[in-house]
């Protein structure tokens, strides 16, 4: 029977929580804004970690450069007190990305609502398509 959660998963998913948790209790740089972790990428060897986060309230890409730079220089000190919290024999090191996952998402949202609201104003096309039927 084949492992349907390997142990990177496991480690990616409490060092997600423990992370959302130290950011909001420990680092108390105001260049920091709301920062939210959606996904932490462990490599197998358990060595490097990648974690994928958001900004909220942030839109300019100036700003949330700098909230990527504050946390990669708070690595360190973010993985010490990852190792106080977790019972790992060695804590990955702490590599910050910005994910753009949110924003695409939103930006195709709106560009899907756009089509809709076009279609919507052509209500002569719809009457066409019925009167064909």
């Amino acid at each position: 029977m084949a492992k349907e959660y390997s142990r990177t998963q496991r480690i990616g998913d409490q060092m997600q929580r423990e992370l959302a948790q130290l950011i909001r209790r420990e680092v108390k740089d105001p260049r920091v804004g709301l920062v939210t972790i959606t996904a932490v990428e462990v490599s197998r060897d358990v060595g490097h970690a990648k974690i994928f986060i958001t900004v909220m309230g942030q839109d300019n890409a100036e700003d949330i450069a700098q909230s990527i730079k504050v946390l990669n220089s708070a690595a360190g000190f973010l993985r010490m007190q990852l190792a106080r919290e977790m019972k790992l024999r060695s804590v990955p090191q702490l590599h910050f990305h910005y994910d753009e996952s949110v924003v695409r998402g939103a930006h195709l949202s709106a560009l899907i609502e756009r089509a809709v609201a076009e279609d919507n104003q052509h209500p002569v096309a719809a009457e066409a398509d019925d009167a064909k039927e």
